[in-house]
């Protein structure tokens, strides 16, 4: 047994006073019969209540306010673990649609691997709402929603010709995830989806030609949000198809001065990754060909979300304060009713 409000136990010296204020009572009442004269013969005189009668009303009356006291603290028993609504969490993932994406050291190639196993993540995802960020030199948004089949065909339709300029910009991506988890009206988001943990899930090669990725990756982090990111590429590098708009396969990119254009996950490129998963406080994957890094990144979300969910269990505990309530009603009760002397006693008495 716990009590919800155990600060109220210190009122138990009510019912402490009161036994021992009862207690010099009698004391101080048999001191003053004994100057008078005989003890029985005085006690006979004044009809003198019955000593049991009398300490029982004492001791129904204090144990009866201390029984109150106990109901004050709020007693409760047991406790049973309780679920709260779950909530579930955010996620934006950032995909690159550069063109450098396009190479084929990944099968089919970086872009279409990465787009499987993201439908297959989404796919898993059960009460959370997904955001969809596709950039390059700028970005395209899907905004979040628990409509996982359209948020699968979003990715279906578009690829890195569709994207209005090219080139890599991480950063704008990060801020544009950053904006789609905090819009800039907080009264607009539902109180339902208020207080959900946050997700941000980079996927890129790392070839970032403009902008600052790590401030804005401190930006988000300022807020609470958890950057994971998944670098993909071989460190060797890679030469870039190229298609024409109907998709037909014509060779690979070449610069303006015409020779081929190569792409690698580099050294310097993977440092910038990991620096941006540990400034938002998440874990840094690299891609392989069989895209374990993917499975890795999943397995650390549902890390989260369990985080989350066992941060809504709470215990319950049963209140049963009138366990004492009741009885401690009776004993007061019972000393008011109580008589001082049984009648006959007054009648032989007399």
């Amino acid at each position: 047994m716990r009590f919800a409000d155990p600060q109220m136990l210190f009122l138990l010296v009510i019912p402490a006073l009161l036994a021992v204020a009862l207690g010099v009572g009698v004391f101080m009442r048999r001191a003053a019969i004994r100057k008078v004269g005989d003890p029985k013969t005085v006690e006979q005189q004044l009809l003198r209540p019955v000593p049991y009668l009398r300490a029982a009303k004492a001791i129904a009356l204090v144990v009866g306010v201390a029984g109150l006291v106990v109901c004050a603290a709020r007693p409760e028993y047991g406790g049973r673990v309780q679920m709260l609504k779950k909530r579930g969490i955010d996620v934006v993932v950032a995909l690159d649609f550069s063109k450098s994406m396009l190479a084929q050291d990944i099968q089919p190639s970086r872009l279409e691997r990465a787009k499987l196993e993201l439908a297959d993540f989404i796919e898993q995802l059960t009460g959370d709402r997904i955001g969809l960020v596709a950039f390059a030199g700028d970005t395209m948004r899907f905004p979040l929603t628990t409509d996982y089949e359209a948020a699968i065909a979003f990715w279906r339709g578009i690829g890195p010709y569709d994207m209005p300029v090219g080139g890599t910009a991480i950063g704008k991506a990060l801020t544009a995830a950053g904006r789609m988890l905090f819009p800039e009206d907080p009264e607009a988001v539902p109180e339902k989806q208020r207080g959900r943990s946050k997700v941000i899930l980079l996927i890129t090669d790392g070839e970032d030609h403009r902008g600052d990725p790590l401030a804005a990756a401190r930006e988000a982090a300022e807020r609470g949000v958890v950057i994971h990111v998944l670098g993909i590429g071989s460190d060797s590098p890679e030469l870039i198809p190229r298609y024409l708009d109907d998709g037909t396969p014509m060779g690979y990119q070449k610069d303006d001065e015409g020779s081929y254009v190569t792409t690698a996950l580099s050294a310097e490129n993977e440092q910038t990754l990991q620096e941006i998963a540990s400034i938002g406080d998440g874990r840094y994957f690299r891609a392989g060909g069989d895209f374990t890094g993917m499975t890795a990144v999943v397995e650390e979300i549902r890390k989260l979300k369990q985080h989350e969910l066992d941060a809504k269990k709470i215990t319950v505990y049963e209140q049963v304060f009138q366990w004492f309530l009741i009885p401690a009603a009776l004993l007061l009760l019972f000393s008011y009713v109580l008589p001082d002397r049984l009648w006959w006693l007054r009648r032989r008495t007399t």
